[in-house]
């Protein structure tokens, strides 16, 4: 099984996505290549696209050159894949194709861990048959399926990357600019992504971490294909959640998620989301006093940064808050 961390990652063999040989394109057709896929995803704020790739393009370090990549994801009328908890999407680049299947994960903070499967494909069509059989629930394709999914929306995005060296490892960066469609609705796309080619998961959450000082990027919880699937229903209004909150570490995690989700509200322009992120943070430092001291008086500092924030945009992007959450993120994912 091939493993790869994104960060918006990996053991040291990894299938590479339109990057393949002849001869494994061939095999991709016969068999479906898995990969477990680990992602950290950053937002980028407007003004800081070119601010970011001043800071990327230094000596040492390899640029590739932007790439137009479209995504269609595919759907059936009653949403059979979302309740099982599955995305399907084909993606095209240069006249190559590929249909991949991701299945239940895990998201912490913006670190995204799903297990995905990949298959090379000649055009853009669909070819659910040859995806493994126990993929499915009940351990093969429902007689029907193939026939009942269509497209939903899609991703429409420039892809540049660069390829960094640090500490012990080999890091690739993707910077994603474009949007999100679904109907007559549209959503902008600015991302980055850090993806662990080979080496060590820490090294990838260094260099996040000098990245965060730019001031420019926050963590987003919310993929490309979430903001699709929100978009089909018409992107009705998301709702305040204010259920009170686990307290202990038992509840960490569900705290990020909780801070993480009304931020994005807040930046949307839902002003009383702000108190429940103040709330998240809150809960969050006090899971921490007992145990660790010294990060639930960070938490208490971000707190009252974001507190006093006179924007969503003020808050979200200060890179105190942003490394904060970034060192929870990993003490969820590493217990480091």
């Amino acid at each position: 099984m091939a493993k790869c961390v994104e960060i918006h990652s990996t053991d040291k063999e990894i299938t590479r996505k339109f990057d393949v040989t002849p001869q494994s394109r061939q095999l991709n057709h016969k068999k479906a290549v898995m990969e477990q896929e680990i992602e950290l995803k950053f937002i980028i704020a407007p003004r800081g696209v070119e601010t970011l790739r001043q800071r990327l393009n230094t000596p040492g370090v390899r640029h590739i050159p932007a790439a137009q990549l479209l995504n269609i994801y595919y759907e059936t009328d009653d949403s059979w894949l979302r309740r099982h908890d599955m995305g399907l999407r084909i993606r095209g680049r240069g006249g190559e194709y590929e249909m991949t299947l991701k299945t239940a994960g895990r998201v912490v903070g913006g670190l995204h861990q799903r297990p995905e499967y990949n298959i090379a494909l000649d055009n853009a069509e669909l070819a659910l048959e040859k995806l493994p059989a126990d993929v499915w629930p009940g351990g093969s394709l429902p007689e029907d399926l193939a026939a009942r999914v269509k497209p939903l929306f899609s991703t429409d995005f420039d892809r540049e990357k660069w390829l960094v060296d640090e500490g012990e490892s080999r890091i690739e960066i993707a910077l994603d600019l474009g949007e999100v469609r679904a109907g007559e609705h549209r959503e902008p796309i600015g991302e980055l992504e850090l993806e662990l080619l080979e080496g060590r998961v820490e090294d990838v959450l260094a260099l996040a971490g000098e990245l965060i000082a730019t001031g420019v990027l926050r963590q987003g919880s919310l993929s490309k294909a979430a903001r699709g699937y929100h978009l089909a229903k018409g992107n009705p209004p998301r709702e305040i959640n204010s259920a009170p909150l686990v307290s202990g570490e038992a509840g960490l995690e569900a705290a990020l998620a909780h801070w993480q989700y009304h931020e994005e509200l807040w930046l949307r322009g839902n002003k009383k989301a702000k108190a429940e992120v103040v709330k998240a943070v809150n809960a969050i430092r006090e899971a921490l006093a007992d145990k660790h001291e010294m990060a639930a008086e960070q938490m208490a500092q971000v707190g009252a940064v974001i507190d006093a924030a006179a924007s969503a945009d003020e808050a979200a992007f200060n890179p105190q808050v942003a490394r904060a959450r970034l060192m929870l993120t990993a003490f969820l994912v590493t217990g480091r």
